[in-house]
């Protein structure tokens, strides 16, 4: 009965807030949904807890019997193992902090309850994916996030830019989702079941057998692998179908926090690693998951460099950070890419809130080169994010203490090093890269945000200085640090009275900061051993993924310089960062006039957009308007229902004339009619 309560919980709340709203109130709206998830997020802790210990047992809770169509018997059951336990805290307590945080932060919004009921309804859904016993279900949670998050990313639905990012984030989601529902299809017809005890069981006594496909045959555990991991790259936004993700920074902030750290863009991940013994039973799957992981994490890595949004800077971190999951899955170390999952729904929550506390108190400027000087204005915002920084860039010493990102980012370093094929080395090479990268643009942030000379103005002045920056070529407008700023459209600093004066946040809003802090500080040094120690991970994982002990015993046997790879680039990218931004502020501008291609390249996010915009969008609108224009209006329309009206008009017209209500004329008709019929008859 606690599992039912943990899991229904969020969606009673959400059904009372979004259909009680105006009768409820704000404050009752928000009591409701916050509360409910605080109650579900301690007794999520509580089995995450119960899993720590030999108590812990897999537990299947049936709710219904759902479907019974021949051999496709499907009962609605929660599956509550050691990996479902990881994903119930990480999305209840990410869930619950977001809800809390969301009092201060929409606190000014007319449609509260309709948005706390989003962010309710969102959960459950994530709750019932995580949960599922079944690929059916599973795919019902799956689809009912991407509900959900189409309804947060647009619930500022007066913005264009809101509901073109919600249809965007939808629609993308719809090319994975058909490859998983492929998945799904094929899955079913191999094993005869959708059960996922029984399709693991089954699934290493596949491997080597051939499958028919596009009239090709075709390894049947590669096919299906590859088709599911299809789905993960659309909700993970792995490369290729990565392009809503940015977008989806339109919504809310706390919608932000909430996709990125715990919901949606896990759930590739859950299901690679819930799959764990399929994938195992085809190299060549794990090799493409390898490639598509690092590729991704590459992309976003340098991409991530030359935002000025905050919040697509934290964006494009989600997006690589996600590419290391893939890599830790890829090269079979299923437990660091859990791990990674775990530790970086800490810090990425933690870097989203901050950014929502920064924009609060920039009265929702979201330019970083507005910013500057923030760190005396909004303090406890400032050590929050720098410890989200710490965390994410993989700050510790070996052995003594780290931040959550030293001990799981690491941990993928070194296993894919000790993995040793081809694909593993090249993730090895590209994890160590996007490191570097990830300290660059990690600091770059902090360092524009909070150092240097304040850079914010009046309102009406920042806009017309952004729209100056937007449209008169400003790809090198990125002014920092103290002195010399490198905008060719400068920001002029308010002195006095007049202009913006930060504030820091209200309580509601600095309370999940610090929390979410010290799972910053703390998730990486606490359960390292849990998540990969070869011993204490077998205990702890139980079966629930395919865990590699002898993977996780050579970790520890690689050279030193490749243990030390990630501390040593991550200190280059920190003093890169600094000397751009804090010692000498025109190098920015240099570089960017020095290497205007690269930079245009990759402040236009290699443009993907603009190759998905000449690919699929143009010719689907041309496509369009020729079966509109030709096809309905000129074809269908003229020789269908306009053309029939127009033989009904003419005759409608002769009629008339014929009915002119005088004795007379229906005389002459009538002459002329039985003339005619006597001429008929006397001819014939």
């Amino acid at each position: 009965m606690i599992y039912k309560l943990m899991v229904f919980l969020p969606l009673i709340a959400a059904l009372v807030a979004g259909l009680g709203g105006r009768w409820l109130g704000n404050t009752a709206a928000k009591l409701i949904t916050t509360g409910a998830l605080f109650v579900s997020a301690i007794i999520a802790w509580f089995v995450f807890a119960l899993f720590l210990t030999p108590l812990g047992v897999p537990t299947v809770v049936p709710v219904l019997h759902w479907i019974s169509s021949d051999a496709l018997q499907v009962m609605w059951s929660l599956r509550i193992d050691s990996l479902t336990a990881v994903m119930l805290v990480v999305i209840t307590s990410v869930s619950s902090l977001v809800h809390l945080y969301s009092w201060g932060y929409m606190a000014e919004d007319d449609s509260q309850p309709r948005f706390f009921a989003y962010l309710s309804l969102f959960t459950f859904a994530m709750l019932m994916l995580v949960t599922a016993d079944n690929l059916v279900q599973m795919f019902f949670g799956w689809e009912g996030v991407g509900l959900a998050s189409y309804l947060l990313i647009g619930f500022w639905y007066h913005k264009p830019s809101a509901n073109a990012a919600a249809i965007k984030a939808f629609v993308v989601n719809r090319v994975g989702d058909f490859g998983f529902s492929l998945g799904i299809f094929g899955t079913f017809l191999v094993f005869g079941t959708v059960s996922i005890p029984e399709i693991l069981a089954a699934a290493p006594h596949m491997a080597g057998s051939t499958i028919g496909f596009l009239g090709y045959r075709l390894d049947t555990m590669t096919l299906l692998c590859l088709l599911l991991f299809v789905g993960a790259c659309g909700k993970s936004a792995q490369l290729g179908l990565h392009t809503w993700l940015p977008d989806a920074m339109e919504g809310p902030t706390p919608v932000s926090a909430l996709i990125h750290a715990a919901t949606m863009v896990t759930a590739g991940v859950f299901m690679v690693c819930r799959l764990s013994p399929m994938f195992e039973a085809s190299p060549t799957a794990m090799t493409v998951v390898t490639y598509v992981g690092a590729a991704t994490a590459l992309f976003a890595a340098t991409v991530g460099t030359t935002q000025t949004d905050i919040k697509r800077v934290i964006a494009y971190s989600t997006c690589s950070q996600l590419g290391y999951m893939f890599v830790a899955a890829g090269v079979g170390a299923f437990g660091g890419a859990m791990f990674h999952l775990f530790t970086h729904a800490f810090f990425k929550a933690l870097l989203f809130l901050c950014a929502g506390s920064v924009i609060h108190a920039m009265h929702h400027e979201q330019d970083m080169r507005f910013y500057g000087g923030l760190r005396k204005s909004i303090p406890w915002t400032f050590w929050a994010m720098t410890i989200g920084t710490l965390a994410i860039t993989g700050v510790g010493v070996a052995d003594v203490f780290g931040f959550a990102g030293f001990y799981s980012k690491d941990a993928i370093i070194e296993a894919a090093y000790a993995r040793g094929t081809d694909s593993a080395l090249f993730g090895y090479a590209i994890a160590v890269f996007a490191a570097l990268l990830t300290s660059f643009y990690s600091w770059r942030l902090i360092f524009l945000t909070f150092f240097g000379k304040p850079r914010w103005a009046s309102s009406e002045h920042i806009q017309h200085a952004i729209h100056d920056a937007h449209h008169h070529g400003s790809d090198y407008a990125e002014p920092a640090g103290e002195g010399q700023g490198s905008d060719p459209h400068p920001v002029h600093v308010v002195e006095g009275t007049g202009g913006y004066h930060p504030h820091e946040s209200p309580w509601s809003m600095r309370l999940p900061l610090v929390m979410l802090s010290v799972g910053a500080i703390l998730a990486g040094w606490a359960f390292a051993d849990v998540f990969l120690d070869p011993e204490r991970g077998t205990q702890f994982w139980r079966g629930a993924i395919f865990f590699d002990e002898h993977l996780m015993h050579a970790r520890h046997g690689v050279p030193t310089l490749v243990k030390l790879s990630a501390s040593i680039v991550m200190l280059i990218g920190f003093a890169i960062a600094w000397f751009a931004y804090i010692r000498d502020t025109s190098i920015p501008a240099r570089f960017a006039a020095t290497f205007g291609p690269l930079y245009r390249f990759l402040l236009n996010k290699w443009y993907w957009d603009e190759l998905y915009d000449f690919l699929f969008v143009r010719p689907a609108f041309a496509l369009g308007r020729f079966f509109w224009k030709r096809g309905d209006e000129q074809t269908i329309d003229r020789f269908g229902p306009n053309g029939a009206a127009a033989v009904v008009a003419m005759g409608s017209r002769g009629a008339v004339r014929l009915q002119s209500g005088y004795l007379y004329t229906y005389a002459l008709v009538m002459l002329i009619g039985l003339a005619a019929a006597t001429t008929w008859a006397v001819t014939r």
